[in-house]
């Protein structure tokens, strides 16, 4: 039903009669008749009666008029909702990728967008990159972050950036005081990995697997933060992403070195991903953009 004829009937009420109405929203008095008039006709009911010279509401009148600001109302704030969230003074991202992902690329990105736009809020999940998938193509989330290749045909997807997996020790490891090393001198070392099946952990055991080196995975962990605690701690050595290595938190003061290993280049491509045909909340494409 047209919103412009419960207006209508709402400015009589509000104003106590058809006459007065009709001058405070600038309409003849017989426009706005008519309106009230097609309003009945599509109510199936008559809405005002006349009493001496002026109107009064009838009970479905009444009825009418309590639901009918309630419609307006809502709609109102409809209106209000979509214009903030097309003009970012609010919004949702819903975005997900890997452990370091989360922790060390989409900090910084968030960080500069609300500085931009700061009544957009973030919903960040932290999952493996094959569940991110499934997530982003069930639409769960909008974006995701997931390492190369993408597997499900209904997602499209770009590169970000691309990641080297590096080896990392505490400084009191025997490993870290040379400034590189071969990949056999892995041999036989404790490892901290990721947990089996993750992307990284994928990678780091197919290329030690190539250099013919076989390790002791001692703790399998999801949280980049914990293994580096882990390779502190236990003397261990770990896999991690170069992001988390050269974050700015890390480089003041810490106690965890990378070594280089001649023969032993682990890449990965980090890839952007939505559903292919899934248009965007106006803040999803804005933070889209916003990495390129």
């Amino acid at each position: 039903m047209d919103l412009l004829l419960i207006r209508s009937l709402l400015a009589v009420a509000e104003h106590g009669g058809v006459t007065e109405a009709a001058s405070a929203i600038g309409l003849s008095q017989s426009a706005l008749s008519r309106r009230v008039q097609q309003l009945e006709e599509g109510l199936g009911t008559s809405l005002l009666e006349r009493v001496g010279r002026g109107v009064v509401l009838t009970e479905m009148g009444k009825i009418a008029v309590e639901e009918g600001r309630q419609l307006v109302q809502r709609y109102d704030l409809l209106r209000s909702r979509i214009a903030e969230n097309l003009s970012l003074d609010s919004g949702v991202v819903r975005i997900g990728g890997g452990a370091s992902a989360v922790a060390y690329l989409l900090p910084d990105a968030i960080a500069a967008f609300r500085k931009r736009h700061p009544g957009v809020v973030f919903r960040v999940r932290e999952a493996g990159s094959r569940d991110i998938e499934t997530a982003v193509a069930r639409d769960e989330l909008e974006l995701g972050i997931v390492t190369a290749p993408v597997q499900r045909r209904e997602l499209s997807a770009r590169r970000l950036t691309r990641d080297r997996i590096v080896l990392v020790a505490s400084k009191e490891h025997h490993l870290a005081k040379q400034t590189s090393v071969p990949a056999q001198a892995l041999q036989g070392e404790n490892i901290i990995g990721f947990e089996a099946g993750t992307a990284v952990r994928i990678l780091t055991d197919g290329a030690l697997r190539n250099a013919q080196v076989q390790v002791h995975v001692v703790m399998e962990l999801r949280s980049v933060a914990a293994i580096l605690q882990m390779v502190e701690t236990t003397r261990s050595l770990g896999f991690v992403s170069e992001l988390a290595v050269s974050s700015k938190a890390r480089k003041r003061r810490s106690p965890i070195v990378p070594i280089r290993v001649r023969d032993l280049n682990i890449q990965r491509d980090l890839m952007l991903i939505k559903k292919q045909g899934h248009t965007l909340s106006p803040a999803a494409r804005a933070f889209e953009a916003s990495f390129e």
